[in-house]
């Protein structure tokens, strides 16, 4: 071999061993992309998942902050329900005694001055009651409704609607439109219904 021959020979191993090392260089980007590619997949999932997790953190604390501010305004609205309870025999007692009144006005003017009096104790403490939302249930007339009422017996009224009340025992009270007591009532019975029995 001449000496051109050996060199183009030698140029030709070059070139194919750069060749050869550009290839390998080129697989080994190709590799370090495909892995920096995966693992920016990986950490743009991870990313994602935390998102989630944030917004489903926040929605559950305002979900969190909303019950606590409706559990604090049904505090406030009903706090004053056991003291309600508490009170309403002092309404009742003063009713009791103006009814105890009635039909007496020939006992003299001592009766008919404690009569005032307590009329006057107990508007005062009807609008006192009414100030903080407690409202007087007289359903007198009106249908028997057992949300609001309880029926203690039914009697024949020809002159009453059947299944209305026509006497009131005791008067419901209710806080904010809740039920505190209810009426104790008697119902008007129809005449033509069937019959019930009241000794069950």
């Amino acid at each position: 071999m001449s000496a051109d021959e050996n060199r183009n020979e030698q140029v030709d191993e070059e070139l194919n061993e750069a060749a050869e090392a550009a290839a390998e260089d080129q697989t080994d980007a190709e590799a370090e992309k495909k892995g920096a590619g995966s693992e920016v997949e990986a950490l743009q999932a991870k990313v994602a998942e935390y998102q989630e997790q944030m917004l489903r953190s926040q929605a559950e604390m305002q979900n969190v902050r909303r019950r606590s501010e409706i559990d604090v305004e049904k505090a406030h609205k009903f706090a004053l329900e056991k003291f309600v309870k508490e009170l309403l025999p002092v309404a009742d007692s003063l009713e009791k005694a103006v009814e105890s009144t009635e039909g007496h006005e020939e006992a003299g003017e001592v009766v008919a001055n404690i009569r005032e009096g307590v009329e006057m104790t107990l508007t005062l403490f009807m609008n006192s009651l009414k100030k903080f939302n407690v409202k007087q249930l007289d359903p007198v007339g009106e249908p028997f409704d057992p949300q609001q009422h309880e029926a203690m017996s039914m009697v024949s009224a020809p002159d009453a609607e059947p299944n209305s009340v026509v006497v009131v025992v005791q008067k419901g009270y209710t806080l904010n439109d809740r039920l505190v007591r209810p009426a104790m009532v008697v119902i008007a019975k129809a005449e033509n219904g069937p019959k019930v029995d009241e000794q069950a």
